[in-house]
């Protein structure tokens, strides 16, 4: 799968644990660095970060400073799809980024290999419409 995603997309996977308090992210947030390198060393991302909040003022400031309209795409795992497309939608926009770029996972009340397994799910999904 690396090979075929690295010629047809770029991909960036963004993570945003809700300050780590959150219930929803209960099993996750323990267990985030095995997960985040999961994502980095098993999938074809160009790279892996985490948030504490992107929601928060500075988390805006971060989505701004790494989104680019260069055609990536950019799987942001944390809350509702419908939240997260509400709260980044003026980041997304201002940088160039078109809606279908961003996708939206909801990751929370999963253990790392569910939330893996949706993550790498999606990808495929990915390198399949490429």
């Amino acid at each position: 799968m690396q090979g075929e995603v690295e010629k047809k997309a770029k991909i960036k996977f963004l993570m945003c644990i809700c300050t780590g308090e959150c219930p929803g992210f209960g099993e996750l947030t323990p267990n985030i660095w095995k997960f985040m390198n999961r994502i980095r060393m098993e999938l074809p991302v160009e790279y892996a970060a985490i948030h504490p909040q992107l929601c928060a003022p500075d988390g805006d400031k971060f989505l701004r400073d790494v989104l680019h309209g260069d055609g990536s795409y950019y799987i942001i795992g944390g809350c509702a799809p419908f939240m997260q497309e509400k709260m980044f939608r003026d980041a997304l926009k201002d940088k160039g980024v078109a809606k279908e770029k961003h996708i939206a996972l909801d990751l929370r009340n999963m253990k790392v290999d569910e939330a893996f397994k949706k993550v790498e799910e999606t990808m495929k999904r990915i390198v399949g419409e490429n």
